[in-house]
Formats: C-alpha cells, structure tokens, sequence
C-alpha cells in the first residue's frame, strides 16, 4: 500500500505514521548486504583505494554528506585515510559536461578519468532508475570498479547491476532518502568502530 494514501487531520497523526512506515521501512535491509558493504568498504579504505559516490537531488546531498563523515568520521581515532569523492558536488565540472555533452555524463565522464580498478562506486538512487547513475554503474562494471548500490521503490536498474544492493522497500521518496541517510551514517560508524582501540569508544562522541 503506498503511504500516504489519504489526507490526515493533524500534523501529530500524519508524524505518527511517517515515523511507523520509517521503522518499518529499515527493517526492510538485508543486513547481510549491509554487512559486505561495510566490509568492502572497509578494505577500500585500507588499501587506499578511492571510494566515489554520486546521486541526484536529495540523494546528491546523502552522496556529498558520505563524503564528510567517511572521510573525517573514519580516520578519527584510526589508522585510516579514506580517499572519497563525491561525484555530486563538482556543480562546475557537472554542468560543464551537461552543458557540452549530456546531463545523462556528468557522472561517468567524473569517474572515467578518475577512477582505477579496485575503486569502488557508491550509488544511491531511490528509483535506482537515473541514466546519470545507470551509465556511471555500468562503466564500473566493465571497469572492475566495485558498485554499492542504495535504492528504493523496485530498485530499478542499479539494484539489478550492482554488486552489492542496499534495497529500502518503500515507496516515499522521504522515508527511503531516510534510511539511505542512516545506512551512510551506519557504515561510516562501524568503519570507525572497527578501527578503533576497544578503550577509546565509550570516550569518544559519534
């Protein structure tokens, strides 16, 4: 049933049921892709391979938000030094390329010179659907980048590419850009986590 799917007489009600279609929504995550997710990127970090993300509108903000707290949130407190970038956030790169090739580029033109094998693509896309992102996707597929996808409504396309798919069953653009958002904050925690002497964590703030 998609949600909302009729008006609600308050503020207080309609907040009620976002917030039980939000809960019911994460527990909508196989936790065990979110398990190899978190260990791919892991190893990423570790080996100093580049981490790329990208996504459109509000899903360019969660791309551009995983670059500040990947990059600073994981080596706080670690032997880390992630490399991230998010392909979202060079607006004078993006609309270079949209104004001079196509809107449809301006993601896989950043990664294709950019990127080397072993790197790895994180997507988020709640349609899953975005030519932008498909083409960026199959590039690194064809170029043994490595794809994380983050999707919602049936996932589209990127959910079917991708090598590991972190799929939010719902169908509100907000509770699933929601969950994206937690999801990023959960990898870079537990990246953190992992890397961190077991005394240091009840002292330090996440």
């Amino acid at each position: 049933m998609t949600f909302p799917d009729h008006r609600y007489p308050t503020a207080e009600s309609f907040t009620d049921a976002y917030f039980q279609r939000l809960h019911d929504a994460t527990a909508t995550v196989d936790r065990d892709k979110l398990a190899a997710a978190a260990d791919l990127i892991s190893r990423a970090y570790e080996n100093r391979a580049t981490v790329f993300s990208c996504g459109n509108g509000g899903s360019a903000a969660i791309s551009n938000h995983l670059h500040c707290d990947h990059l600073k949130g994981c080596q706080t407190d670690t032997s880390l030094r992630p490399r991230l970038v998010s392909l979202s956030a060079t607006i004078e790169t993006m609309t270079a390329i949209a104004n001079d090739l196509s809107y449809d580029e301006i993601f896989v033109y950043q990664l294709q010179t950019m990127a080397d094998p072993g790197d790895v693509l994180i997507t988020v896309s709640s349609s899953g659907d975005s030519e932008n992102v498909i083409r960026a996707v199959k590039w690194a597929n064809e170029n043994d980048v490595r794809v994380i996808s983050m999707t919602g409504f049936n996932g589209g396309r990127s959910a079917r590419l991708a090598e590991i798919n972190l799929h939010v069953d719902s169908d509100n653009y907000g509770i699933i850009e929601d969950v994206h958002q937690s999801l990023m904050h959960i990898l870079a925690q537990y990246v953190r986590l992992e890397h961190m002497d077991d005394d240091l964590v009840a002292d330090r703030k996440f």
